[in-house]
């Protein structure tokens, strides 16, 4: 018998994923926005051969995850977008999509409009189903309600949910951009028996991340050991999922979860968890790759300037969304840096890049990759 088409492929995923059925509620219908059609990326000389019918368990490939949903849509379309501009080999790219159940754009509409938004992904993408019983009991209330969002956890699920020949994944929020060619960030070398690689900021007060009832306990707090703890943003992060899955590493998480259900230990959503358990041990990545805190404060959303130095990512973590800012006639300076990867069909498509592209080839001009501070800089 043929095999099956692969958009049948996504959804047979769907039916026999061992995670359970979601319980939030939510409309019935979705007005999904429109965007305009990327142009047609490929790749340069020398990229890997890729056949129009790889599976992703093909060993050239790079493969990102990300979560795809109503809210956050129009920077996880931005994101792809410039991942794809700026990538060497875009046609080497997979992408997996974690997605929730009960979204108002269903799993079908989704992947429509992935692939008519970047026709030349073809189907080097998948869209996954989050069951979010899986970890709604886990959750805790966070100081901001968008926090404890269900799907913030996928990342913890990526080795249940991803193929198990994906042995290696990058994670991406979505509401970043990248201006650096990936396959640099996906070349890190995960040294020893280290699990996940991130940019650490170890001048930041680790403290606060977790609640006096954690710190005065005298079993928690040692929970780092001989660890030397620092701050890293799970928003971007170089991922072992063949070491993941051995080490039962999101076991060790959900275990943190449970006790912050019983004593309250932090009040930052899915992020706590990550540094109880990897904190110490994970592979230091420059800091040109997640240029984070651009969207302000959990509270307030106000405007932030890059930290200094070279930039390959872009990271509006916080309150503040460009593409909110952007709507409401009330952006940021940074905003604009956003703004030319945006394929919200209102805009319609754009002429120009802040950015030079990748060395990757499109019917736009090519040009160097990274962003320095200096055009941040003249911005501000």
């Amino acid at each position: 018998m043929a095999a099956p088409p692969p958009l049948l492929l996504v959804f047979l995923f769907v039916t026999l994923s061992p995670l359970c059925s979601a319980i939030r509620s939510f409309p019935a219908a979705a007005d999904v926005p429109r965007f305009a059609e990327a142009p047609d990326y490929r790749n340069d000389r020398g990229c890997p051969a890729v056949s129009p019918g790889s599976s992703s368990c093909d060993p050239s490939l790079v493969h990102i995850a990300m979560t795809l949903d109503s809210e956050y849509l129009r920077g996880s379309i931005a994101a792809v977008h410039s991942v794809l501009r700026h990538a060497s080999c875009p046609e080497n790219v997979f992408f997996h999509f974690v997605a929730a159940e009960f979204d108002p754009a269903s799993p079908r509409v989704l992947t429509q409009l992935v692939r008519s938004t970047f026709p030349s992904l073809n189907f080097k993408f998948k869209v996954y189903i989050f069951r979010e019983d899986t970890v709604i009991n886990l959750i805790s209330s966070s100081v901001r309600q968008a926090l404890e969002n269900p799907l913030n956890y996928a990342r913890n699920y990526l080795g249940d949910i991803l193929d198990p020949c994906v042995d290696r994944v990058i994670y991406l929020d979505s509401d970043l951009v990248v201006v650096d060619d990936i396959r640099h960030l996906w070349n890190t070398a995960l040294r020893g028996s280290r699990v996940i690689g991130a940019p650490e900021y170890c001048h930041a007060n680790f403290t606060k991340y977790f609640t006096d009832t954690f710190w005065s306990d005298p079993v928690l707090s040692r929970a780092f050991g001989s660890r030397e703890p620092c701050y890293f943003n799970t928003g971007v992060m170089v991922m072992d999922l063949a070491r993941w899955r051995a080490g039962g590493y999101r076991k060790r998480i959900e275990g943190w979860m449970e006790v912050q259900r019983r004593r309250r230990i932090y009040e930052l959503g899915s992020l706590p968890p990550f540094l109880l358990v990897f904190g110490g041990n994970v592979e230091a990545i420059d800091h040109r790759w997640n240029q984070h805190g651009l969207g302000g404060d959990n509270v307030r959303g106000s405007c932030r300037s890059l930290h200094p130095g070279p930039v390959s990512l872009l990271h509006w973590s916080g309150k503040g969304k460009p593409w909110v800012r952007l709507d409401e006639r009330r952006p940021c300076p940074l905003d604009r840096l956003w703004e030319p990867y945006d394929l919200y069909s209102r805009r319609g498509s754009k002429s120009g890049f802040g950015f030079g592209s990748g060395s990757g080839s499109s019917s736009s001009s090519s040009g160097s990759s990274t962003l320095m501070i200096g055009y941040t800089s003249y911005l501000l």
